[in-house]
């Protein structure tokens, strides 16, 4: 028995399909101590981590957009391609929270992540070429996260529902 775990662990290594056919056709058939588990249970947290970071990143993607929006449209011709990544981030971001209910509640509590990450963003935005005149414009130089709100500006709802352009 004790050998058969350690090949499946070696199998884990090696060929990470095969090692989901073998401890799925092990609890199928009940043989609950002959499963991988260590490894296992790593893989079913990661599932739920990688939702998490897929729901952190659209609200991100949300939120810069949004801030853009409300603080750095210039011209009346910009900001158009801004509203189609809000609209497609909310699309994807209704779907996860369809998919798996449960997430609702963690995706309000992880509006200040996906705002440092937006924050982030921004910074990097600014630095990109056809950025540069803004930067000066509004900022006086490139800035930096300092320069941006510490404290998350948006509520989940706002990050869901919100159209400034409205």
């Amino acid at each position: 028995m004790e050998q058969k775990i350690q090949s499946l662990k070696e199998l884990y290594e090696k060929d990470f399909y095969l090692w989901v056919l073998e401890n799925l056709k092990l609890l199928k058939n009940r043989e609950y101590d002959l499963v991988d588990w260590e490894n296992l249970l790593e893989e079913i947290e990661d599932m739920a981590r990688r939702e998490l970071r897929s729901l952190i990143s659209l609200m991100a993607v949300i939120m810069e957009h949004l801030y853009k929006w409300e603080n750095f449209r210039d011209r009346e011709d910009v900001g158009h391609s801004w509203i189609k990544s809000i609209n497609n981030a909310r699309n994807e971001l209704d779907t996860i929270l369809e998919t798996y209910p449960g997430i609702r509640k963690k995706a309000a509590e992880e509006l200040p992540t996906a705002w440092r990450i937006a924050v982030k963003r921004l910074v990097r935005w600014f630095k990109e070429d056809e950025n540069h005149d803004l930067a000066k414009k509004y900022f006086g130089r490139f800035p930096t996260e300092k320069d941006f709100p510490q404290e998350c500006p948006y509520t989940f709802e706002q990050v869901m529902e919100y159209e400034p352009w409205v």
